[in-house]
């Protein structure tokens, strides 16, 4: 039995008019103002979301990667990396090519809706901590995962699937489960950009450097370091989102499960992100005391080896849908039955 139709839609022979009954359609004056109604609704809840991440951007001096110009090429350097894996997964996209304009939206609303997560996990850290002096407790290191499994992980993960379902989501472009993955990582992308603009900035002003005053070859000194780390650490972004996106995009063909399907998209995503920040530091110097690497490469080298284990199963998923879409569209014999995807995260 058919549960999205009414029961006496389901009866109905066809024959009968069941509008404002059973079904509904736009068709009086008041219909079109109700729907009128509706649609600058939502735009003008999409509009305040985007304008409160504008003015947030800015509160928190999120421009100077605009404003100044070194900071911006130290913030466009730390950024390559991650604009060189997005670009690979939209190229790996069999289907039609997304268009310019919304690629390159999604990646300003990234950049805007990550002022969300600045907000949130700076409140949160807070309320974490006041409850834990209440208490008498030591955050410590175990606080430190517990916060980036519950709080940094699926908060940022959200406001960067938030920059998708704001414009790409609901456009004619995004047609196909393989489209998220495209979108993710490009509000993976925007979201990277403008954390790593922060991260320079406030490094620069800790270093005690007058940004407004050194000569770029100063800022670009006393930068450096910063930038690498932040460009190593900008993929991951990407792969996050990406995979989040992924399940947004089957969630939007799914309508029936859509919402069991977004949440495991964010539940993968945010693991993959947490166990990240969770196991860096310490990777890192366990990698540096066997190989008697320097700080720098060390985590070069954990990065790599973290990034490139999720990257190949984000590559994995992308790829068994290519098959599956060369299979379905192209002519030859009857497409083959597709085997069960293994385990989440195993071989």
């Amino acid at each position: 039995m058919d549960q999205r139709r009414d029961p006496v839609e389901r009866a109905a022979d066809g024959s009968t008019d069941l509008y404002d009954i059973a079904t509904w359609e736009e068709r009086t004056s008041v219909d079109g103002l109700a729907v009128a109604l509706y649609r600058l609704l939502v735009a003008s809840t999409r509009a305040v979301v985007i304008l409160a991440a504008f003015f947030i951007l800015v509160a928190i001096g999120g421009l100077s990667a605009i404003t100044d110009p070194q900071i911006g090429a130290l913030t466009l350097l730390s950024a390559l990396p991650a604009l060189g894996l997005a670009g690979y997964v939209y190229y790996t996209d069999v289907t039609d090519s997304e268009p310019l304009s919304m690629l390159v939206v999604t990646f300003l609303l990234g950049v805007l809706t990550a002022t969300f997560a600045a907000i949130l996990n700076s409140l949160m850290s807070n309320v974490g901590q006041t409850i834990a002096t209440e208490l008498s407790l030591s955050i410590g290191f175990f606080g430190s995962i517990i916060f980036y499994f519950l709080v940094v992980g699926p908060v940022e993960e959200t406001v960067k699937l938030l920059a998708v379902r704001l414009y790409a989501y609901s456009h004619n472009s995004f047609n196909a489960v393989v489209d998220g993955a495209v979108y993710g990582a490009m509000a993976g992308l925007g979201f990277a950009t403008i954390e790593n603009a922060l991260y320079i900035t406030r490094n620069l002003m800790s270093s005690g450097l007058d940004v407004g005053v050194a000569d770029g070859a100063a800022i670009i000194g006393a930068g450096g370091t910063i930038t690498a780390v932040r460009a190593l650490a900008g993929p991951g972004h990407v792969i996050y989102s990406a995979i989040a996106g992924y399940y947004l995009g089957l969630a939007k063909f799914n309508k029936k499960n859509a919402g069991p399907i977004v949440i495991k998209g964010l539940i993968l995503a945010s693991l993959v992100h947490a166990t990240y920040n969770s196991t860096v530091g310490i990777g890192a110097a366990i990698i540096s005391s066997l190989t008697g690497l320097t700080a720098l490469p060390a985590f070069l080298v954990f990065v790599i080896l973290y990034d490139g284990i999720f990257g190949l199963y984000l590559i994995g998923k992308i790829r068994r849908y290519s098959t599956a879409y060369h299979e379905a569209t192209e002519p030859g014999p009857p497409a083959s039955s597709f085997p069960s995807e293994a385990t989440e995260f195993e071989d």
